[in-house]
């Protein structure tokens, strides 16, 4: 049985990978069945924590194309041990991603949590529904966003990718709630402060 890491470590990657002198690392990782196949709870856990993914598709011809998907965290769901999926809301109506699983259904997910530098990739197979049930199970409660649709998405192999390079940007909401924390703390120790001074410059203080 070749290992799940074929997906993608095609003929061409391993030549590759030969001529350049990273083959025999990747080969102990197929040794093993290569990448994991299934939702473990780990995944879930980062899964239910990112805001921000990025799904690729490509036309029947291959030609590829890359469209951030983002919400609330959580956004995405685990349904089961292979399949992920998500409200599709609204946009600029382009249809690109729809248009082109209607005709290839090959998908890849990248999934990145910038705070901790962590990011993991996913090969699978994607589909567009309809179903309104689903879309509403789908819908993150009290999001501000209209949703179309939703995608279904089959892990068919994943892998976490090291964090060298990747920069780590914050939140613009946990910067906010951090700083105000701040904020507050600073005004009650200037508050503070001032109390303390004005006991010890009483005119009638007496030491």
């Amino acid at each position: 049985m070749e290992p799940s890491s074929d997906i993608a470590f095609t003929p061409s990657v391993k030549a590759f990978q030969s001529a350049r002198g990273s083959r025999e690392s990747y080969a102990r990782i197929e040794q093993r069945g290569g990448f994991r196949t299934a939702i473990t709870a780990d995944l879930a856990e980062f899964i239910a924590g990112i805001d921000t993914a990025y799904l690729a598709t490509a036309t029947a011809e291959g030609q590829p194309y890359a469209q951030h998907r983002g919400g609330p965290p959580g956004f995405i769901q685990v349904l089961d041990d292979h399949t992920l999926g998500f409200a599709d809301f609204t946009g600029n109506r382009q249809y690109l991603t729809t248009g082109n699983l209607a005709e290839n259904d090959k998908a890849f997910l990248f999934l990145m949590d910038y705070a901790h530098r962590r990011r993991i990739k996913l090969w699978g197979r994607a589909q567009v529904v309809t179903d309104d049930t689903l879309v509403e199970r789908l819908m993150p409660a009290g999001y501000p966003a209209r949703p179309e649709q939703a995608i279904l998405f089959t892990v068919i192999a994943w892998d976490i990718n090291c964090p060298q390079h990747i920069p780590r940007k914050l939140d613009a909401g946990d910067v906010a709630t951090a700083t105000a924390a701040l904020e507050a703390r600073i005004a009650a120790l200037e508050a503070e402060n001032a109390a303390l001074r004005a006991r010890f410059e009483r005119p009638d203080r007496k030491d």
